[in-house]
């Protein structure tokens, strides 16, 4: 919902409105496809805080893991092609974690 002024224009606009304006009202095939990269970057971000929280280069990490640093980099910055296995690699034999899911499905 939008904040109005004294003279009852609106100042704010929502995040939720722009996304809408943007990629469309959820359930759409251009804002499901945003969002499923939204979720994907998020994922990229987290094991870099990770990474950066344990005081480790790339390569440290890599290392750990038994992978290469551009595996590494590459789950960092574009998580959306990374194959589960080396998800799950990273999170257990580098952080020494373990990878859970969340799925959420639409009623019918």
């Amino acid at each position: 919902m939008k904040k109005q002024n004294k003279i009852g224009k609106s100042n704010f606009t929502t995040f939720e409105e722009l996304l809408e304006k943007e990629y469309g009202r959820r359930g759409t095939q251009k804002r499901e496809e945003y969002e499923a990269g939204f979720e994907a970057f998020k994922l990229g971000v987290i094991l870099l805080q990770l990474r950066k929280e344990r005081g480790l280069t790339q390569k440290q990490l890599a290392e750990k893991c038994g992978l290469s640093k551009s595996i590494i980099s590459r789950v960092e910055n574009d998580a959306s092609n990374i194959r589960l296995s080396i998800l799950m690699r990273v999170v257990q034999k580098g952080f020494g974690g373990r990878l859970t899911f969340d799925v959420q499905i639409k009623k019918i």
